[in-house]
């Protein structure tokens, strides 16, 4: 077989999974409910973020909080400011992908 095949938990309840971890990539796979969140943090690569479901609530460096929906692909640049979190009743589930993979 040439593929390597990774699979996602399916699940309600918070989950930060890391898939892939190596020296192209970081992928991961996050599942927050209301009033969850990360804690904030710098970004330590660039970060592409796909809503797959509910609502994310994120502020980036010192802008205000924005809002977006599933179907929403977020690039966020190197070294910013992210405050990563969940204020609705709907989970919210993420792909994060960092690349190029972080070197710490």
């Amino acid at each position: 077989m040439i593929e390597k095949v990774f699979k996602l938990s399916q699940t309600n309840e918070k989950a930060i999974e890391k898939v892939i971890f190596d020296e192209n990539l970081h992928y991961l796979h996050m599942v927050f409910n209301k009033d969850e969140d990360l804690p904030e943090h710098l970004s330590n690569s660039n970060v592409y973020m796909t809503v797959i479901r509910g609502k994310l609530s994120i502020g980036l460096d010192e802008q205000e909080i924005h809002e977006y929906g599933a179907g929403s692909l977020l690039k966020i640049p190197f070294q910013t400011k992210m405050n990563v979190r969940n204020v609705h009743d709907e989970t919210l589930e993420l792909i994060v992908v960092k690349a190029p993979a972080p070197r710490s």
